[in-house]
C-alpha cells in the first residue's frame, strides 16, 4: 500500500451501507485507489458481488468533496435505472 493511511467513510445509498476506502498513491503510483464494499456484500449496479476496486487520477478525484462523494455520484448515475437485478446478458 501507500505511505498515506487509507480514509475510510461510509455512505448510505438505497438503504445498502457501503464503506468506501481511498487510498492515495497506491503503491507509489500516480494513481489513487477506491475500494467499494456494500455491507453485508449485496450487488450494487458497479459490481455483481458488492465489491469493487477502482483506481483512479488524483484529479479526477478532485472535482468530487472527496472518495464517498464520488462513490455516492458513480452509483447515482449507473443506477438510474437499476431495480436491485442483475442481468446476465
Amino acid at each position: 500500500m501507500s505511505t498515506e493511511a487509507a480514509v475510510v467513510c461510509e455512505i448510505i445509498w438505497r438503504g445498502i451501507a457501503i464503506e468506501v476506502t481511498h487510498v492515495s498513491g497506491y503503491l507509489a503510483s500516480h494513481l489513487d485507489h477506491i475500494a467499494v464494499e456494500a455491507k453485508p456484500r449485496t450487488p450494487l449496479p458497479i459490481t455483481q458481488t458488492g465489491y469493487r476496486s477502482h483506481f483512479i487520477a488524483p484529479e479526477d478525484l478532485a472535482e468530487y468533496d472527496g472518495a464517498g462523494d464520488f462513490v455516492q455520484f458513480w452509483l447515482d448515475a449507473a443506477g438510474k435505472d437499476w431495480d436491485g437485478q442483475l442481468t446476465l446478458f
